[in-house]
Parts: C-alpha cells; structure tokens; sequence
C-alpha cells in the first residue's frame, strides 16, 4: 500500500517514514512543504509530494493521487501564533480528511494531542488552548467523517529511544513518551485494521508495543 505521512518532516512522522521504509511491508510517501525538505526522502528512496496544508482544497486532492491511507502528523509548532494553529491543525486536518473522502481513500490515522476533550480545553493554559481547540474539532471532524479512522493521543513526547514498551488505553494519567515510540505504535495502528474507529492515550510503559495495539 501507498502511505502518506502527512508532515513527514517532524520529528515523530520522519522516524515513522524511516522505520516502514526499513520493515518494507507499505511504500511510505512523504508530504513536505518546502523544496529544501526532499532531498532527505529522496535520499532514501522515498517518494515525496510538495504539498502545503494552506494550499485549496484542490491542490490538496491532486496531491492525493495513488494514495492508499494517510498518517496524518502535521502540526504548526510551538512557535507560531493562533492563527497558524488554526491554518494548520484545524483547518489543514480538515482539508485532508475532505481530500480523502473525495479521493475514496478510506483508512486515516490521526496523531492528536494528549487529551481533546471540552475539559481539556477549559484547563490548558492560555497559550496552549488554541493548539487544544484546533485538535478537539480536528477529531470530531474525523470521528463524524465515515473514514476508517484511528486516533492517537500521546502523552509527553521526548526525544528518547524507544524501549519497546507502552502503556495503552482510551484514558492513562499523562505521562510523557519516546517520540521514536510514537512513531512504533502508528507502524502497528497501520499493520492492524482492528484499531479502525478506535482512539487511544499512550505513555511510555511495560507493554509490549506489539501486543499492546493488538489487544486494544
């Protein structure tokens, strides 16, 4: 199958690029925004489409050509405003679920912040609630599409090796997680249809990766 990954140039999506380019069971395609972002996929083998979530909607589906499910791991970053927040995490997420639909691809795996929900929102510090809002309606959005989702909540991400391990399940106490780890459980919410119309909370943890997106 042909993969999007979906902002293939941060830090979890790459790892998860690098990781099914070795394994060689899916073709992952790597979604970048600038010209300077290619050459490290090409580098590799792996095919690249330039492609920009503040692009129309149109250009958004002709980049979706060939496509046989979608990682989606953009985000605008802790450095930009609101707005970008909004152009970005809300409305960019949308476009690609709407670009999915039109192109019939089915199976969309979201990457999401730790917790989305109404609460969430109302508890998160001023600056990071616009980051909360634009996920929570992102995952509705996704929820109400009539894709064959999954949905991903990750704790804390760190820049750690992954050990293999996870606590999984629809609510854990936040925590943090190896960014490296993130990027093993979207490889088995791939390998697994049975996660389709499941979301869930990872930490790092004593269960095995494997066994624990299997017996979710």
């Amino acid at each position: 199958m042909n993969i999007l990954i979906v902002g293939a140039n941060g830090q979890v999506a790459k790892q998860l690029v690098h990781k099914m380019k070795d394994e060689g069971k899916h073709n992952p395609i790597a979604m970048v925004r600038r010209e300077d972002q290619i050459e490290q996929f090409n580098s590799i083998g792996v095919e690249t489409r330039l492609i920009d979530l503040m692009d129309n909607q149109q250009t958004i589906e002709d980049g979706l050509n060939n496509i046989d499910s979608i990682v989606f791991s953009a985000g605008s970053g802790g450095h930009t405003g609101a707005d970008q927040t909004m152009f970005i995490d809300l409305d960019g997420a949308i476009k690609v679920i709407e670009a999915a639909k039109s192109k019939n691809i089915k199976r969309f795996i979201m990457v999401s912040s730790f917790d989305t929900t109404r609460q969430a929102i109302e508890e998160a510090p001023e600056s990071f609630r616009p980051y909360v809002i634009a996920k929570h309606y992102a995952d509705i959005w996704l929820r109400g599409s009539g894709l064959d989702y999954t949905i991903v909540h990750p704790g804390k991400l760190e820049d750690t090796p992954s050990t293999g391990k996870v606590k999984l399940a629809e609510q854990v106490e936040l925590g943090s997680i190896s960014r490296e780890a993130v990027a093993d459980v979207l490889l088995q919410v791939i390998y697994n249809e049975s996660t389709i119309g499941k979301e869930f909370q990872i930490i790092d943890g004593d269960e095995d990766i494997v066994e624990a997106v299997q017996n979710y």
